[in-house]
């Protein structure tokens, strides 16, 4: 492993391997460090958009090849009933460990050294960088894409919804289930919170679930009693799961998530992905947003830019949605049945929003 480099990415998700792939192909010396030694699963609603699949496309990464399976429609499940209606656009859904394994491997045909099984312990202005592993890498520039972890020395600013914690699991839906299902993404709605359904490649089914932090306290901090709670107040999900099997040992959790937050300042960092941008779940536009800003900042390094103006620009770029988002979101978890009203009563409100929480086609770099 080299002991310098130009650039230094730290974190091998979307963000951080697109931003290497488009350093790497314009010549430029790139070390990514990923902490994990083998692909993982992440915790992540796995919807890529119409806007995510052009970046993935224009970085060399094929979502149909890997096996994503297609999208056409959303239904809303709550306590009132379910509700349908088409996307605006056709999206795909494809396993974080899958997408992100394939993106690391593009990251590295482009020419980038990526050292895998360990992680950045400090990160020093100017810019050294140890790791847990005792190696040394000094960098000219440093790209931070850690996701939803943040390094230690360098936290995030809060969100606008920082009191929700995220599951996740994969089922194995029962036969007549996973028909219905298919070509859906499905959003159950209960109190406190809310999860989307839909299914991934290799004929499994992504739950991935958000609970505000103080109503999973009251049901003891448990996943049994959460899921309990979920699919008692939402009958749909409880026939979703019925006869399913779980996939995973025990769901995959994380928190806390700075859901609202969009950085402003970049004290001479490269923030990208959810370390410069946290979009609630529901939109199922985060991964957008961590290709775009991989992309941008690495198209705006190239060009000579100072960090501080990227920041700047993806801030631009993106608060309007990041807001927006942000506040139907804590309008779901405090009172769910508004979105299934407004839905049922309004058919339009789905359109709107999904037009209004995604990157604006001016400002996509392809």
């Amino acid at each position: 492993m080299r002991t310098t480099a130009e650039v230094l990415v730290v974190g091998g998700g979307l963000a951080g391997s697109a931003a290497a792939i488009v350093l790497a192909r314009s010549g430029r010396e790139v070390v990514l460090v990923e902490r994990s030694a083998e692909p993982e699963n992440k915790v992540c609603g796995e919807f890529l958009s119409e806007e995510a699949l052009k970046y993935l496309h224009a970085l060399g990464v094929h979502a149909e090849a890997l096996g994503a399976v297609p999208i056409s429609a959303v239904r809303i499940a709550g306590a009132q009933g379910v509700s349908k209606r088409d996307l605006p656009f056709q999206a795909m859904s494809l396993t974080r460990k899958r997408l992100d394994q394939e993106m690391l491997c593009a990251a590295i045909r482009a020419g980038a050294e990526v050292v895998r099984g360990t992680s950045v312990e400090r990160l020093e202005p100017g810019w050294r960088a140890r790791l847990d592993n005792g190696e040394k890498i000094n960098a000219a520039a440093v790209f931070l894409a850690t996701g939803k972890h943040d390094l230690r020395g360098w936290p995030r600013p809060p969100g606008r919804q920082n009191d929700l914690v995220a599951f996740k699991m994969y089922w194995r839906l029962a036969e007549a289930q996973a028909a219905e299902l298919q070509g859906h993404v499905e959003l159950a709605l209960y109190p406190g919170g809310y999860a989307g359904l839909q299914h991934v490649e290799g004929g499994a089914a992504n739950l991935c679930c958000l609970i505000d932090r103080s109503e999973l306290r009251r049901l003891g901090g448990s996943w049994e009693k959460l899921l309990e709670a979920m699919v008692t107040q939402c009958p749909h999900l409880r026939e979703r799961l019925t006869g399913a099997d779980a996939l995973l040992a025990r769901p995959l959790a994380v928190a806390p998530i700075p859901y609202g937050m969009v950085r402003q300042r970049s004290g001479g960092l490269w923030y990208v992905g959810d370390q410069a941008a946290v979009i609630p779940s529901f939109t199922g536009d985060g991964m957008s947003i961590a290709l775009h800003t991989g992309v941008l900042g690495a198209m705006m390094y190239l060009s000579g830019e100072a960090a501080e103006d990227y920041q700047h620009r993806a801030h631009r770029d993106l608060w309007r949605q990041v807001g927006l988002a942000s506040l139907i979101s804590r309008g779901i978890v405090a009172r769910p049945a508004l979105l299934e009203a407004a839905v049922r009563f309004w058919p339009r409100t789905l359109q709107l929003a999904a037009t209004g929480t995604r990157i604006s086609p001016k400002t996509m770099l392809v």
